[in-house]
């Protein structure tokens, strides 16, 4: 019997001057399940950890920078395979300034892009990351 782990994770839209950062899965990436894809920062919070202080703790792990996190916008779930596991991952998206600018990546990331939210559909985004940026421009554009 397959049993599926249930994971809680936080994510950043880390936006500075007008652009979002957004990072590339790499082949390091021992949990990775889309190498080469891009995505927004963020991951698991780990038992017992507030949520908040996990999202800050993941951001500085990943990219090196410190973040003021906003409000809510968008949760988030999606299903992946992870050693053979079944994994369903439920995430809180959250809108963020970047309080430093200085990307350093961890090594499960080799590449990073501060982008133009419009420009979202140039790059391979995973799910349901595109539906987080969407719903972010349409709050910015009110």
């Amino acid at each position: 019997m397959n049993v599926t782990k249930q994971r809680i994770a936080c994510k950043a839209l880390i936006e500075h001057g007008g652009k979002i950062l957004i990072l590339r899965e790499a082949p390091t990436y021992t949990e990775g399940t889309n190498i080469g894809r891009y995505h927004l920062p963020g991951g698991r919070i780990e038992m017992g950890e507030k949520f908040l202080v996990g999202l800050k703790r993941e951001i500085l792990e990943e990219t090196g920078l410190t973040i003021s996190v906003g409000k809510p916008l968008f949760v988030g779930e999606w299903f992946p395979t992870i050693h053979g596991e079944t994994n369903q991952i439920v995430a809180i998206f959250f809108a963020c300034k970047a309080r430093t600018t200085q990307v350093k990546l961890s090594a499960e990331h080799d590449e990073y892009v501060w982008i133009k939210p419009t420009d979202v559909t140039a790059y391979d985004i995973m799910g349901p990351e595109e539906q987080v940026i969407a719903s972010y421009l349409k709050e910015t554009s009110v």
